[in-house]
């Protein structure tokens, strides 16, 4: 705008170009005159106002009234209550089924028929039905499953148990059995006793399938732990003296267990019984080493009570006692290597 005010005073200044100009066509600005000068100022009013147009401004921002709930919290809130709907819907099914299975007439065990037992075999069905003789007419989902495996594991032949529902109204006891590994004898009653110690009666029906030594010494009131350890040590002979598959084991008709440094075996055979004291290892090389001298000794004493074998290069037999001769000690070659 201001170059344009330039050229309209340069050109005003000769009124002969001006003349010219206007004879050929061509527009010339005149001079300046007090009219001019109001228009100028005019324009420059007018040019003023426009640089205040609101449309060369940004206009001014209006503020904008929000609600009292904002979009991200109407959508918690939509959700919340979605699923408030499930967990009431899922609730009143769950109340309905409750109400139908404590009380419909489909869940209720009727007889013993409705007990499936498995795995029993010295255990007697009348011992499992002690147990479960209280759920007979019983709601299934009332039966303590947990309760019945635990009186189930009291019985001494039980070694595990488990209980299942089978819906719609069948209980499932699955029973694994001990193994017993040797006859033990406690005051004048023989039992049967597995690895863990743990004395077993002898079942009518099983009292012909077991053939093994019995462990004599040991007390009614024993704990546990100490029957246990004692039996870890009868595994160690009656392995080592199978070790070879000769079955060695077989002759050994007692053993007695209650000195862990002296385990003492009875021998039992044609000629009578024989106690031998086999120490605390190498329980094969020394009851080799009585099979291949019994004869000679049964031939220099009349009847043998016991043989020591706990001493290198020298054995100590002994004579019954009632015949009154004194025990002999016996070189042995070779000597035993531990």
């Amino acid at each position: 705008m201001a170059r344009r005010e330039d050229e309209f005073y340069r050109r005003g200044q000769n009124p002969d170009e001006g003349d010219a100009a206007a004879r050929r066509g061509v527009a010339v600005s005149r001079p300046a005159g007090p009219a001019d000068d109001e228009e100028i100022e005019r324009r420059a009013v007018d040019l003023d106002e426009a640089e205040d147009s609101p449309f060369l401004r940004g206009q001014k921002r209006v503020p904008v009234r929000r609600g009292p709930v904002t979009k991200k919290a109407a959508s918690r809130i939509k959700l919340a209550l979605v699923a408030s709907g499930l967990v009431l819907t899922l609730g009143g099914v769950s109340a309905g089924l409750y109400a139908y299975g404590s009380s419909s007439w489909r869940f209720r065990i009727d007889s013993s028929d409705n007990l499936e037992i498995a795995g029993i075999h010295n255990v007697s069905h009348g011992q499992v039905m002690e147990v479960f003789g209280a759920d007979i007419g019983r709601n299934i989902f009332f039966v303590p499953l947990s309760e019945r495996k635990k009186q189930l594991e009291e019985i001494a032949w039980v070694e595990s148990a488990t209980v299942m529902r089978l819906l719609p109204n069948r209980l499932r006891v699955n029973v694994v059995e001990r193994t017993p590994l040797a006859f033990v004898r406690i005051g004048s009653k023989v039992s049967l006793i597995d690895a863990a110690g743990v004395v077993m009666d002898i079942s009518g029906k099983g009292a012909h399938n077991y053939s093994f030594p019995v462990i004599v010494g040991m007390e009614a009131n024993e704990p546990l732990s100490t029957r246990a350890a004692r039996m870890k040590i009868y595994a160690r002979v009656m392995n080592d003296l199978d070790g070879s598959g000769a079955r060695y084991s077989e002759a050994i008709s007692e053993v007695e267990l209650n000195d862990p440094e002296d385990v003492k075996a009875t021998v039992a055979d044609a000629q009578g019984a024989v106690l031998l004291h086999l120490g605390d290892g190498d329980f094969l090389e020394r009851y080799k080493i009585y099979l291949a001298h019994a004869q000679e000794w049964r031939q220099q004493f009349s009847k043998l009570d016991s043989v020591d074998l706990r001493y290198d290069r020298q054995v100590i037999v002994n004579p019954d006692s009632r015949s009154g001769a004194a025990g002999r000690k016996v070189s042995i070659k070779p000597a035993l290597h531990h």
